[in-house]
């Protein structure tokens, strides 16, 4: 992969003779729902394709949460809708069946008279979970599921995470120096608080990149300590994450950035004196006797936070790999050394990609 590429996983098949028609249109559905991205959250981020003899007569994806799912905005698209009534609906996901912030989009394209339907996922949202699909067959449409089902569940794997396991979908991420330490002793830092970068430029804006995907960013106390971070995406454009910040005893500063009021913010805590806390900052209380990791993952279930990427430090990384809660690490290698310092964690799992960022590598595994 070119080290042009600012993101590793923004990759389309460019060998289609392989696939189906059908598979192409699904394809194509995929390409278009990481329009959304970020913005979707708690809904799933959508791709919807509208075919005519072998055309394209419209598409959409869907809107950020609130708006338009992504049949709407396809349907919505077409210029003619007489031709609805002899096209074809390609979906990466169930139609849903019920009424939440939109219709149902089951009952606008029975309305639309489509009659064929090609779906790439069931959906396993109880309210969904194939009444969708039921209703669609009920009212007369052909209905095909499990095109391009694997690379759908790729694309959709926060929303199944977090449906099917109760969590949310977890990345780990850190920087790690071409010696192995994940940041230097405290004797190598300055006096101001602020993050000691072992990673190029292009690295980190990717990483802002990362942050604006993913509905929370996850960091421990001594990383707030030694760091001071801001935890944004002042590097790109987007929703930032919502902050969820360890810490037991409230030692952060209040003058810290996590407390700017910037972007919402959570701070796990075992402290129950209501006294200590500040402003409008969510806090929750936790029994830090007990297993963390799991903890912090029915808390954001219950937060409605789908995805997270945990950024340090050590501690906490190490937390989630021996509970065995991730479902990614991303781990860049800079070409700087420290000798001493602490070591960054130790992770076992498989190698999905490995791209040079000028002179940083970053390896992606999956459990």
């Amino acid at each position: 992969m070119s080290n042009n590429n600012l993101d590793p996983h923004n990759t389309t098949p460019t060998n289609l003779e392989s696939f189906t028609r059908d598979e192409k249109y699904m394809l194509r559905c995929i390409q278009i729902a990481k329009n959304g991205l970020g913005t979707t959250a708690p809904n799933p981020m959508v791709g919807a394709v509208i075919v005519f003899n072998d055309l394209i007569i419209g598409e959409g994806f869907t809107s950020a949460f609130g708006g338009a799912h992504a049949e709407v905005n396809a349907i919505n698209s077409v210029k003619d809708i007489s031709l609805l009534k002899s096209a074809t609906l390609y979906v990466t996901l169930e139609p849903c069946s019920h009424y939440g912030k939109t219709p149902p989009c089951a009952d606008l394209i029975v309305k639309m008279g489509i009659p064929k339907i090609v779906i790439g996922l069931k959906d396993p949202h109880e309210k969904v979970a194939g009444n969708g699909i039921k209703k669609l067959e009920q009212a007369g449409c052909s209905v095909h599921v499990g095109i391009l089902k694997n690379e759908c569940e790729e694309h959709h794997k926060r929303f199944l995470t977090f449906y099917t396991k109760k969590r949310p979908y977890i990345i780990l991420k850190w920087a790690e120096t071409a010696d192995g330490f994940i940041a230097p002793e405290a004797t190598i830092r300055g006096e101001k608080k602020k993050p000691y970068w072992i990673t190029n430029k292009r690295s980190r804006q990717l990483v802002h990149k990362w942050r604006s995907e993913e509905s929370g960013i996850l960091v421990g106390t001594n990383t707030v300590l030694a760091d001071n971070p801001q935890l944004n995406i002042r590097d790109w454009t987007g929703k930032p994450p919502t902050r969820i910040i360890i810490d037991r005893t409230l030692k952060i500063p209040s003058e810290f950035h996590v407390f700017d009021g910037k972007q919402k913010t959570i701070i796990c805590t075992e402290v129950e004196d209501t006294n200590q806390f500040i402003g409008d900052i969510n806090y929750k209380v936790l029994n830090f006797e007990n297993l963390l990791p799991h903890q912090l993952c029915s808390l954001l279930y219950e937060e409605q936070i789908q995805s997270i990427i945990i950024e340090g430090g050590c501690k906490t990384l190490e937390g989630f790999i021996e509970s065995n809660l991730w479902d990614e690490a991303r781990i860049f290698k800079g070409a700087t050394t420290f000798k001493k310092g602490i070591k960054a964690p130790k992770i076992q799992g498989v190698i999905k990609e490995q791209v040079q960022i000028s002179t940083d590598q970053l390896t992606i595994f999956k459990p």
